[in-house]
């Protein structure tokens, strides 16, 4: 605990004697610092797309800690709350009726059944009502790689609630590598045959990883310092493999080191000293 205060009032001083505005490896998704990738870029995009094509089911999967969360809420952000309504479920360990009743809640909905059907039920009423306003809705669930297979299948099923000339919901499911996995079982064929948008979002490059870095110095606040060698960089991408959740903890502990020497570089034996200390968390 007296290490945990520490380390957090070392990162009030290096905020302040790099004249940072606000931390820039916090690991919490804020779609302010979201970096860009090529792989992140066409993500996006094929999400856009695919909601305003009103393809109905679409599919984003990734590692760990490659950004899929802060990829979600840039997407959800991008969305025009005068056309969209959504749903976001972020705690995917439920029943089917607990889902139903999430997706009623994130709607703004009271849930007023308590059996399977009338969430149902009710669920169809909203929705239409919505669409009669001219509206349309999008459901995401995160972390869908711990749905269970029922609550996959009601999922389906909900993507069969439709009027005469269009579907009404549009659901994305994100996941890791897992839930491509588990879609390509035989059981779930029909679900699987409904995705049309597909993605996958891949680890940073070591030029991208060099851009991440800047990108969220620069929105930080940073202005030429701190830096990073080229060694110390090289060493970043070896170890973390270009995951931004990994890039961001060795920064901001490499950060810390550098502050610690009284220094504006970033160099190889800080990295070295982070990835050493990170090692010991994953």
């Amino acid at each position: 605990m007296v290490r945990f205060h520490r380390n957090n009032l070392y990162r009030i001083m290096y905020q302040s004697f790099y004249g940072l505005t606000e931390m820039p490896f916090n690991i919490t998704p804020d779609p302010k610092f979201l970096y860009l990738s090529p792989t992140h870029q066409e993500a996006l995009q094929h999400l856009k797309y695919g909601v305003q094509e009103k393809k109905g089911f679409m599919l984003l999967i990734g590692e760990v800690g490659c950004g899929k969360t802060t990829l979600c809420r840039r997407f959800l952000n991008e969305l025009n709350p005068a056309h969209y309504d959504t749903a976001l479920i972020l705690n995917t360990h439920i029943t089917e009726n607990e889902m139903l009743r999430a997706i009623l809640t994130e709607l703004g909905e009271v849930p007023l059944g308590t059996g399977h059907h009338e969430l149902v039920a009710q669920i169809n009423v909203a929705l239409l009502q919505r669409i009669e306003q001219g509206r349309d809705i999008v459901l995401v669930i995160d972390e869908a790689q711990n749905l269970s297979f029922k609550v996959l299948e009601q999922i389906r099923l909900l993507s069969n609630l439709e009027t005469d000339r269009q579907k009404l919901l549009q659901i994305v499911l994100i996941g890791q590598p897992e839930l491509k996995e588990m879609l390509g079982q035989d059981r779930l064929r029909q679900l699987r045959q409904r995705i049309l948008v597909n993605s996958e979002l891949r680890p940073l490059a070591l030029r991208d990883t060099v851009h991440y870095i800047q990108h969220r110095l620069t929105l930080a606040g940073a202005s030429g310092r701190p830096f990073f060698t080229s060694a110390a960089l090289r060493s970043l991408h070896r170890f973390s493999k270009g995951i931004p959740r990994i890039i961001n903890n060795v920064c901001d502990k490499a950060l810390l080191s550098a502050f610690v020497r009284d220094s504006d570089e970033v160099n190889y034996w800080d990295v070295r000293r982070a990835i050493k200390e990170v090692s010991t968390l994953l």
